[in-house]
């Protein structure tokens, strides 16, 4: 028998009442979805990754290891009768994930499961929605690992690519002086960020609260249901404004999300604080292919919840320039990457679940997660369209759910598409789909400006 293993300073924060969270990953199929092929695929897979195939040992209602269980398939993947010549499909689905947000997730197995409905939308003609407890692992962990149970369509027998990031030419800044300058002015911006950074955060914790908007969340909104919408737009159209404004595809997600907020709340006055919440997994990426080996041959590749957070502050002010809000992203990514203040986090993190215990940690995430207004997430997903079990894929789309805020926004990319998924309590935010409106709105407004300024010049 496998031996117990010690849970982790992240998993222990996720399985604290106040921010016990689940990640809903929702795939959406070309082809109507056969529950058995699926079982057969994860038997082969999934159960062989030690997380998936673990429970949790609780004694005296402490949760103490992950315990190596026998997986019975049936009570993990659940496949509901639906009518499918019901009027609205689209809405069913939407409904059904809300639902999932209301249910406890079961602690006497392990903690995650798959739903199959094979019903026919305009996007997909069926979907596969996973519902995974947060203490498993991280974002880019899951997708990972999820990634690594699919092919690609035109080669079966291959994992997914995923884009590789282009390494800069600095051979012209390694120049004696002018090189010691610029390291130690790096050096010295480092620190300085890094101090101011984490001052912003432990006042957060103590007492600074984002101003009261139409989207910021109340006491106790990480119990209400949620609502989950995404909007897929064009991934050539985010790379021609990266391209055009010399910027990164985060700088470009981020000026949408600060747009489309600006479009949605202008009834907001002037000069508020409107702060989004990021968790930045500061492993490096073991990639898809170590994932596979560790389902394939049990190898130790690295997993968990490895993530630090930061706080990202949003201008909420009308621009007579839409490229504005562009340049003002990429002035808050480019100082946010010259700190430590995702690491520093990390490491707090883990030295007061260790002195405190997580109930202690927990407590301090949750006065960073309910004092800013929301959270963002952006996942690089494959660049050629993959299979999962099978099954082709037409589109990717995760998202969080548990934590205390009202409006949570994922991107995800995917071959030549980028999904914009919202989570909303519907609550406070009624239409989440005039939300994602005002992001498409948003990335249109830029490409339109950028197109005109190019026929300017």
């Amino acid at each position: 028998m496998e031996p117990a293993e010690v849970l982790s300073p992240g998993s222990l924060l996720f399985l604290e009442p106040k921010t016990s969270c689940c990640i809903i990953a929702m795939m959406g199929c070309k082809t109507s979805i056969d529950p058995a092929i699926l079982k057969l695929g994860l038997n082969q897979t999934l159960l062989h990754h030690p997380r998936f195939s673990s429970k949790l040992l609780v004694i005296n209602g402490v949760k103490k290891k992950w315990v190596k269980t026998q997986v019975d398939l049936d009570n993990h993947v659940v496949v509901p009768v639906v009518d499918t010549e019901m009027e609205s499909p689209a809405l069913f689905i939407e409904d059904y994930i809300s639902h999932l947000t209301t249910i406890p997730i079961d602690f006497s197995k392990p903690l995650w499961e798959l739903h199959i409905l094979n019903l026919k939308t305009p996007e997909a003609e069926a979907f596969a929605i996973f519902r995974i407890h947060h203490s498993i692992g991280d974002g880019m962990s899951l997708i990972s690992i999820l990634l690594a149970c699919c092919r690609k369509s035109a080669d079966p027998g291959a994992l997914p690519t995923l884009p590789t990031q282009k390494q800069t030419d600095d051979r012209g800044n390694r120049r004696k002086i002018v090189w010691l300058v610029l390291a130690v002015w790096s050096v010295l911006r480092l620190m300085s960020n890094t101090l101011v950074d984490l001052s912003l955060f432990m006042a957060t914790i103590l007492f600074m609260k984002d101003t009261k908007t139409p989207v910021k969340g109340l006491s106790g909104v990480e119990h209400n249901p949620k609502r989950f919408v995404h909007r897929t737009v064009r991934l050539d159209d985010i790379k021609l404004v990266k391209n055009a404004m010399d910027m990164t595809v985060n700088d470009v997600i981020l000026g949408v999300t600060q747009a489309g907020e600006v479009d949605k709340s202008k009834s907001i006055p002037k000069n508020i604080r409107l702060r989004a919440t990021v968790l930045v997994n500061i492993r490096q990426d073991a990639g898809i292919q170590a994932m596979a080996d560790m389902m394939k041959k049990k190898s130790k590749a690295k997993w968990g919840n490895k993530f630090g957070f930061i706080c990202v502050p949003f201008n909420i002010a009308l621009q007579n320039d839409p490229l504005d809000y562009l340049r003002q992203a990429k002035a808050i990514v480019q100082r946010k990457k010259l700190s430590l203040q995702a690491l520093c986090t990390y490491m707090t993190n883990n030295c007061v679940v260790r002195l405190f215990g997580s109930k202690v940690s927990s407590c301090l995430a949750y006065r960073v997660f309910s004092n800013t207004t929301m959270s963002i997430s952006n996942v690089v997903g494959p660049v050629e369209e993959i299979s999962f079990f099978g099954h082709p894929i037409a589109f990717i789309a995760p998202t969080v759910f548990g934590h205390p805020q009202a409006l949570t926004i994922h991107f995800q990319s995917y071959v030549d598409k980028m999904s914009i998924v919202v989570a909303v309590d519907p609550s406070l935010i009624s239409d989440p789909h005039l939300l994602c409106d005002d992001f498409q709105e948003s990335l249109k407004l830029f490409k339109d400006a950028i197109v005109i300024n190019d026929g300017v010049c």
